[in-house]
């Protein structure tokens, strides 16, 4: 009993009510936590404490998702209660990707000014690493972009507390919690440094050890730190150029080194960086279009490239069909689709695809039964219809839809 909804397949259409684990689920899953925490020691453990942790946070996003306030309540005070027990353990006193998980667990609870403390007391017994301490960069990351995500406008951002995390990250000197202004001597001197670490990182050939990957995950976080501080200080156009710049340096080296040399090594972690860059750079877009007049088009358009190099990711195609549900015309997304379907084995393309389709024929339906209450309309749409089946019949004819019960059971739930 419970086993079965583990996969959160509970429901098709995600209603309100229905999203949420089963309580014998639920219990299986901390179960097996337990056992495996008595297993492991040293730096595994510490790796289980941070599945842990996201997944307590994944079951928070849910609740602010279905914007449930009792569950949410209930869930935030049992999430709390583990995270604090974790966070006392020995080993995790001092580890700061485990302290960025709790804050940012506070922030997304609403309580923005415990969250602020906790990335204050980290940062500040982080040590002074500045730019060169991964974590570091990562910790003053997170913290400047749920500050960013506050702002209203960028009027008067230079002066805000997310420039002020950026700036002080650069200075390698101990971390002072913000009084309410910046410096500009400050965020000239930030602006330097940033652009000289860019340069010696792009500049830097990777070299074959084991530390490819915290190489490449640095360059991620030291790209975000720059990109949001000349956001800030400058303009959207600025960050921009920033990511461009890095897109350009990541993506040429790599393209001559498999044809020159055919070694793989650090390929695989600059495509990941690559891929993580991108992400930034479309968010930062999504953002600036939230809160100030911004055209679609470049949105669009890095969307679009993005897709084509990493078609399995699920958080660009979900920014993509945000963006289309906009316009009024489909065909352009429609041979989008169908081209990225083309040249992928993926399954996301498909799942999207579907997705996007039958959020337009809900969209139709809604237009067409407006004030008659539930009466349904008289001429069916029967042209979406066909086109969703149409789309199903393609992709469990592939080779990985086929072995796909996601996608078998979105069928049936359709065709239903």
């Amino acid at each position: 009993s419970g086993f079965n909804s583990i996969g959160h397949m509970d429901t098709m259409l995600r209603g309100r009510h229905h999203i949420g684990h089963y309580k014998e689920g639920e219990e299986f899953i901390q179960n097996v936590f337990h056992v495996l925490f008595l297993l492991y020691s040293g730096k595994e453990k510490t790796n289980l404490t941070i599945c842990w942790l996201k997944y307590e946070i994944s079951k928070v996003v849910q609740c602010l998702q279905t914007k449930n306030k009792k569950k949410l309540k209930a869930q935030g005070r049992k999430s709390k209660k583990l995270a604090k027990n974790l966070l006392k353990a020995p080993d995790n006193r001092n580890h700061l990707s485990l302290w960025k998980l709790y804050a940012y667990l506070e922030w997304l609870l609403g309580n923005t000014d415990d969250a602020r403390k906790v990335f204050d007391t980290a940062l500040g017994t982080a040590g002074t690493g500045g730019l060169k301490s991964p974590q570091l960069c990562s910790l003053s990351l997170l913290y400047a972009q749920l500050e960013v995500e506050l702002l209203e406008s960028l009027e008067g951002a230079v002066m805000s507390r997310a420039v002020h995390i950026l700036t002080k990250l650069t200075e390698s000197g101990p971390y002072v919690p913000y009084s309410g202004q910046v410096l500009s001597v400050s965020v000239l001197k930030a602006r330097k440094t940033y652009e000289h670490a860019l340069q010696d990182y792009l500049s830097k050939t990777p070299v074959p050890d084991q530390d490819g990957v915290s190489d490449a995950n640095q360059l991620v976080n030291l790209v975000g730190c720059y990109a949001l501080f000349q956001y800030l200080t400058v303009g959207i156009d600025a960050a921009v150029l920033i990511y461009a710049q890095t897109l350009e340096k990541l993506e040429a080296p790599d393209a001559q080194k498999c044809e020159n040399t055919g070694e793989n090594f650090g390929i695989q972690n600059f495509s990941t960086a690559l891929e993580a860059v991108t992400l930034l750079h479309t968010n930062l877009l999504r953002f600036h279009m939230k809160i100030s007049v911004y055209p679609l088009n470049p949105l669009r358009e890095a969307l679009t490239e993005a897709l084509k190099w990493y078609p399995s990711n699920q958080s660009l195609w979900r920014s993509y069909i945000h963006i289309q549900r906009k316009s009024h015309s489909a065909s352009k997304a429609r041979r989008f689709f169908d081209g990225v379907t083309r040249s992928t084995d993926s399954l996301e393309p498909w799942l999207f695809a579907v997705q996007a389709e039958q959020m337009r024929k809900k969209l139709i339906e809604n237009v067409q039964r407006t004030d008659v209450g539930e009466i349904h309309s008289t001429i069916p749409e029967t042209g979406l219809t066909n086109r969703i089946i149409a789309l199903f019949e393609h992709a469990v004819q592939s080779e990985n839809g086929t072995h796909c019960p996601l996608l078998w059971r979105m069928y049936l739930n359709f065709l239903v």
